[in-house]
């Protein structure tokens, strides 16, 4: 391992021989690392406690007990990775530390060459840990299935992926994948899933944001070019659809290709061929396409700004994301997953939302949605002080405009009316508005109707009143033949 190799990494070394632990503190430090030095057991334990390491280097036999110990007692984080050293004779010890948990072990007196070597093996096996630790982190069962306005979702790409190995083993091609939802709402996340949980997670997986490519560019990135098809093109080179062969190829913002590209990947997905720009035969396939877009696609048909019979071809599977203003309580549930994940990643204690906090999110419009609620949480971790999170910077925060555009009013997020909102010219109907607000509340007691009582102002024979007929499919309003209980059966 080369100087500087271990650069930006923390690693602790627990030593009782003074002369080894100087010499190891001073070879880690050449290789880059910030060390940190214990003698004792119970002065390692305290610094374990106190301080996230990456690696840590561990005697067994200590004047107060045994580096073991600190294995057996979980005193590191899961992201640590554990060498321990041990003396002539003592492959017992790192036989049992192994078992343990620890990824490898020196044998002592060992020279600068083996810790590089052993350092070096512990690192790729800590970054495969990493890289798996990662994609379960970023998997949507995480930040998106908590039930609630989900579970349809969950229960549609359980269904996607049965028809996947249905399909693969059949011998078939992967029909597309059609996601639409707002930006921020994690249509990224879901194809990455989709790629990862099905039949080709083998595979490659590539993504382009088609409304980050230039026009003039755009189907060359996808289809590839020849030598000489255009005045730069030195050299051949393989478009997104050969480098995605046997895998997924994500297009997100597909609507921003031109119509003439459009008819182009038409073509493709029918025929599973593709041709090169400049090139004289068609190149075989087999791409499973996950196709993306912030609009609606039926409405941009009408406006003549997608073709009609790509829609169709794409929306065998569609997946429909919500906005999460629409998500309720849900947003809670994400907003504390992503406490967890960041607290870790900026290495810092991981605090509960306070009732004002939680009042704050729920009362806020999240026009940048899931996108948007990572960085408000990030920021509220890394800046509020205290035990619990308030979330500050959203107090009187602007909700987003739906009647003219480009217009905010900055509102009290303990306001529950939107002074944006404008009467649908075909009339309003204040017993739906009525019924809402009683749904949203029996959300946030988890349908206790004492307690949605209790948050709207009311008696709980009113709300059972007005789930009477709710529940019997009258009029709203309307004296139900039964009592609504306690708890909605909503």
């Amino acid at each position: 391992m080369s100087a500087a190799a271990l650069s930006g990494l923390s690693v602790l070394v627990l030593d009782d021989e003074p002369l080894l632990r100087r010499h190891l503190v001073s070879t880690l430090e050449r290789m880059g690392a910030d060390v940190t030095a214990a003698d004792t057991f119970a002065g390692a334990k305290k610094l374990a406690a106190e301080f996230s390491f990456d690696f840590a280097l561990l005697d067994v036999n200590l004047p107060d007990g045994r580096g073991t110990d600190l294995l057996r007692d979980k005193a590191f984080g899961t992201n640590t990775g554990i060498v321990i050293m041990t003396a002539e004779g003592g492959i017992s010890a790192a036989v049992e530390a192994i078992k343990l948990g620890a990824l490898d072990y020196l044998a002592k007196p060992f020279e600068p060459e083996a810790l590089a070597l052993v350092l070096a093996r512990a690192r790729r096996s800590r970054q495969t840990a990493r890289a798996t630790e990662h994609r379960q982190a970023e998997a949507p069962e995480n930040h998106f299935f908590f039930g609630g306005a989900l579970a349809a979702l969950e229960n549609q790409l359980r269904k996607i992926l049965q028809a996947d190995e249905r399909l693969d083993g059949a011998g078939a091609p992967l029909p597309p994948v059609l996601i639409q939802g707002e930006t921020g709402t994690g249509k990224t996340t879901i194809a990455r899933w989709i790629h990862g949980h099905g039949p080709r997670s083998q595979g490659p997986l590539v993504e382009a944001n088609c409304a980050s490519i230039p026009e003039s560019l755009a189907e060359s990135e996808l289809f590839g070019h020849e030598r000489g098809a255009f005045t730069d093109a030195r050299t051949s080179r393989l478009g997104l659809f050969e480098a995605a062969n046997g895998g997924t190829l994500f297009l997100d913002e597909l609507p921003s290709l031109s119509l003439v590209l459009q008819a182009k990947l038409l073509t493709t997905l029918e025929d599973r061929r593709i041709r090169r720009v400049g090139g004289s035969r068609d190149v075989p396939v087999d791409v499973r396409v996950v196709a993306a877009s912030n609009r609606d696609l039926r409405e941009l048909v009408r406006e003549g700004r997608f073709r009609e019979d790509l829609y169709h071809r794409l929306d065998l599977f569609r997946v429909p994301l919500p906005a999460l203003r629409e998500r309720g309580p849900d947003i809670l549930a994400l907003a504390e997953s992503l406490i967890v994940r960041l607290s870790r990643r900026h290495r810092l204690p991981a605090r509960k939302i306070s009732d004002l906090g939680r009042r704050r999110l729920l009362g806020y419009g999240w026009p940048g949605n899931v996108r948007e609620l990572s960085h408000e949480v990030e920021r509220a971790l890394v800046f509020e002080d205290g035990d619990e999170l308030n979330f500050d910077q959203l107090m009187g925060a602007a909700l987003p405009a739906t009647g003219a555009p480009g217009v905010t009013v900055a509102v009290p997020v303990d306001d529950w009316f939107n002074p944006n909102f404008r009467f649908p010219e075909s009339g309003f109907s204040i017993e739906d508005a009525i019924l809402r607000l009683i749904r949203h509340a029996l959300a946030q007691t988890d349908g206790n109707v004492s307690g949605a009582g209790r948050l709207l102002g009311v008696s709980r024979d009113y709300l059972r009143y007005r789930l009477g007929g709710w529940k019997d499919g009258s009029k709203p309003g309307a004296k139900a033949d039964s009592d609504a209980g306690e708890s909605s059966p909503a």
